[in-house]
This record gives structure tokens, C-alpha cells and sequence, in this order.
């Protein structure tokens, strides 16, 4: 997306995507606290309300995704060493909180974790080097990762230290609990907790957000 700023920084009915989607996690009663990962040389952030938010915490954002959220999981770590940690993309402020809380319902009694996740739908093709079709996937059994993600923040931890030690690509936090052979649980999720990547997908934010609002 083309934008003078960050994806998170655009703004939706006079609140940034980043406000929309902190606001939505503290509404949830199990959430007690929010961690956001920011680069220290980011100049956006300290002028939103949520910075000064006391149920907010800002940590160091690290060149890679895995970083930002181990850079959250350390703060977790060191101040609640039990708790569990949703992680949540900063551009999706879609979520639902039924979602969320079926999520954590799922998921907790699981040692492993889980994440949000929707079936695939579409026929789904897969390229060759040439960018025309090499063949059909079996869209049976494949699946949407979506977020929040929701794990232990012992396993968390472990998990993203190993992947980052060895240097191994992490795209979701889930991919880094595969790697040590573990099977995070697909809990389904509502289509509508898109994440915003492309100008259609912020009228599509903008229009969910409405209707969320308007059935208040």
C-alpha cells in the first residue's frame, strides 16, 4: 500500500488503524494488558492517546517480526512469567471479541497454543518460475492463519529464542512452535478480521468498523 506512513498510522473515522485495533484488545475482559512493539525511531506513535494509555506498554521493535514479538514476550516474561500472550498483527482491527474469546476458550486448556484461523475457500493455484500455472492445490485441510495467536509465554519464548538462534524464516508465531514439532490448534475465525496490505482492504476495515459500530 502507498502511503506517506505505515499501514498502522492510517487513519479510519479520525483513529489510526493502531488505535482501533489497541482499543479493540482492551475491551476484551481478559486482556490486561497491551504490549506494542515500536521502533525507537518511530516518530508516530508517541503522538497517539493510547501512548500515555496505562494498560499500554511500549517495547523496542526489532528488525524482523519474530524480534518485535520476543522483544514483547521479554517484557511479559519478566513481569508475568505464567501468563499466556496473544499475539495480534497491528493492522488488523477487525478482530472480534467473540473471536478472541473463543480463542482463549480452545486454546488454553491446550498446552501447545493456537491461533484464529479460516478455512480456504478459493481454488488454489500454485506457480511456476514463469508465473503461469503449475498445477491445483488440495484446498482440503489448508487454512487462513490469521491473528491473534495465542500461546504459553514460556513456549513462545522458547520457541522464537531457537528460531532466531538458528536463523530460521518465521512468518506467525504458530511457525515457530512447528518447528519444534509441535501442532498448534486451528480455532475458526470470522473472514472479516482482515489485515490491511492493500488500499481495498482499508474501504473493507472502514465498512466493517461501520457496521460494528452501528450494531452496537
Amino acid at each position: 500500500m502507498q502511503a506517506d506512513k505505515p499501514k498502522q498510522y492510517l487513519p479510519i473515522f479520525g483513529k489510526t488503524i493502531l488505535e482501533h485495533t489497541v482499543t479493540k484488545l482492551l475491551a476484551h475482559p481478559q486482556v490486561s494488558k497491551v504490549i506494542v512493539a515500536i521502533s525507537e525511531k518511530d516518530p508516530y506513535y508517541p503522538e497517539l492517546a493510547i501512548a500515555s494509555h496505562p494498560q499500554v506498554q511500549r517495547v523496542s521493535g526489532g528488525k524482523e517480526r519474530a524480534d518485535s514479538v520476543l522483544s514483547a514476550v521479554n517484557w511479559v516474561q519478566s513481569t508475568e512469567p505464567e501468563a499466556w500472550c496473544l499475539v495480534h498483527d497491528a493492522a488488523r482491527p477487525c478482530v472480534s471479541l467473540d473471536d478472541i474469546t473463543k480463542l482463549i476458550q480452545q486454546v488454553v486448556p491446550n498446552t501447545v497454543g493456537g491461533i484464529l484461523a479460516t478455512p480456504v475457500k478459493d481454488t488454489m493455484k500454485r506457480a511456476n518460475a514463469e508465473s503461469t500455472i503449475d498445477h491445483t492445490e488440495d484446498r482440503n485441510g489448508l487454512w487462513h492463519a490469521l491473528t491473534p495467536q495465542l500461546f504459553s509465554v514460556k513456549v513462545l519464548h522458547s520457541a522464537l529464542s531457537d528460531a532466531l538462534q538458528n536463523g530460521a524464516t518465521i512468518t506467525d508465531e504458530a511457525s515457530a512452535i512447528e518447528r519444534l514439532g509441535q501442532h498448534p490448534k486451528l480455532v475458526e475465525g470470522r473472514s472479516d478480521n482482515l489485515k490491511v496490505t492493500r488500499p481495498e482492504d482499508l474501504a473493507l476495515a472502514e465498512f466493517y468498523l461501520l457496521r460494528e459500530e452501528e450494531h452496537r
